[in-house]
């Protein structure tokens, strides 16, 4: 995929990258500080509430936009890119007041990466976790303060390129790694976790035991616990007190949190109510910042409209295929798991639709007794809470079988994340 070679004398090396060339041309397509759902709810809510309300947000977002190379050849609908379209959803360590707990930081690490796929039938969607401490080439970037580039390195972890490009860099890191074209992208805070949280009502999430973790504060008995605000916050940062304690543990537990969200945001409780619909929409708004591409109202709708009826057994949240204890420039850190890497990517490149290996993999099992919530509005209830290993729909393209790769979850199946105590 990249081709990692030694350092310099000066320890920063040049990356021999591959620039992606953007085409000229349901539920999901978020940003959450350590997760991957905001924008859901903003494009769920612009399809739910008055055009008024609908005008309203999208100034608010459009007043924080930022600029992604070659953007002004995307369509602002999204039905009239060839493949599908690519969503790059980052989360930054970033904290202000709204994190009390977690100390203030003016750090900005990209500490959550997942990139969004639907399909170009709009049939089915994956998100894709790309671990923060991933190795790979970081590309010469703008600097955002205007004051030129910054030097290319050939072997960082993913996690500095906000710091140094913003989410431009981020964007171009992944789309020149991956060889994928990335048409939006957008990034939120802690802040936003907090207050999406608090928006939805809480976000029901099962553990297999009681946690207490004094490094996050999280205190929790074991089975289902609906949780708002902070301790939402707490749940998604927490990693020792679950599976391996690992950041790819960590990833299936955010994996978990975001299914749960998900399968909330589509009850009738939520898309039915018209008031918490907006609150969830502001939250988002206000504690977003969107590419210019993806900061239009147009394209918000167009792309609400391609979410709304993918089914949620149809909604995969992968982990790219990596792993941790491999030497040389990848010690300490996260190194890609081949072959699977590059197939769960060409996949992705040529809007093939995948299955996953192992659902849940090292930090979830998948919970036989799952909190009872309202029917969703677009897809009818279920018959098992198994995970299914065969689709029974179509795939895109002329394929009777989709191929199986990688870990994580659906966001029909409800999990309970494996807790060390």
């Amino acid at each position: 995929m990249s081709d990692l070679r030694p350092r310099d004398r000066s320890g920063r090396l040049p990356v021999v990258a591959r620039h992606g060339q953007l085409k000229k041309a349901s539920p999901v397509a978020a940003v959450l500080k350590l997760l991957g759902i905001a924008l859901a709810v903003v494009l769920v809510a612009v399809v739910s509430v008055s055009s008024i309300t609908v005008w309203q947000i999208a100034s608010a977002i459009g007043g924080n936009n930022v600029g992604l190379e070659g953007e002004e050849d995307v369509p602002t609908d999204v039905a009239a890119i060839k493949g599908g379209f690519n969503l790059l959803l980052v989360g930054s360590d970033e904290c202000t007041e709204k994190c009390t707990g977690y100390g203030v930081r003016d750090s900005k690490l990209n500490d959550v990466n997942i990139l969004l796929h639907v399909s170009e039938d709009q049939t089915n969607a994956v998100a894709i976790s790309f671990p923060r401490d991933l190795v790979l080439p970081i590309p010469s970037c703008e600097k955002e303060d205007g004051g030129g580039t910054t030097s290319a390195m050939s072997a960082m972890p993913l996690n500095v390129a906000l710091s140094d490009g913003g989410l431009p860099c981020v964007v171009k890191t992944l789309a020149t790694y991956t060889g994928l074209d990335i048409q939006y992208a957008g990034l939120i805070t802690f802040g936003g976790v907090i207050e999406m949280s608090n928006a939805v009502g809480g976000v029901p999430v099962c553990v297999t035991e009681a946690v207490s973790d004094s490094r996050t504060g999280l205190k929790l008995d074991a089975g289902t616990t609906v949780l708002k605000g902070k301790q939402a916050l707490a749940f998604l940062r927490a990693r020792h007190a679950f599976g391996d304690k690992s950041d790819l543990a960590r990833i299936g537990v955010q994996q978990l949190y975001m299914s749960s969200l998900l399968r909330t945001l589509q009850s009738n409780d939520t898309l039915g109510n018209p008031g918490k619909l907006y609150a969830l929409a502001k939250a988002a708004s206000d504690n977003m910042t969107l590419s210019n591409s993806l900061g239009n109202v147009n394209t918000m709708v167009s792309m609400a409209l391609a979410l709304k009826d993918i089914p949620l057994k149809n909604i995969l949240f992968a982990s790219y295929p990596s792993t941790t204890g491999v030497g040389g420039i990848y010690a300490g850190k996260v190194a890609p798991v081949q072959p699977d890497a590059d197939n769960m990517i060409d996949y992705v490149k040529n809007d093939k639709k995948f299955k996953l290996k192992d659902l849940g993999s090292r930090n979830s099992v998948v919970d036989e007794t799952p909190v009872p919530t309202d029917e969703p509005t677009t897809a009818p209830p279920t018959a098992s809470d198994t995970p299914t290993d065969t689709p029974t729909d179509t795939p895109t393209g002329t394929e009777t079988t989709a191929p199986s790769v990688g870990s994580g979850v659906d966001a029909e199946t409800a999990t309970c994340a494996v807790s060390t105590g």
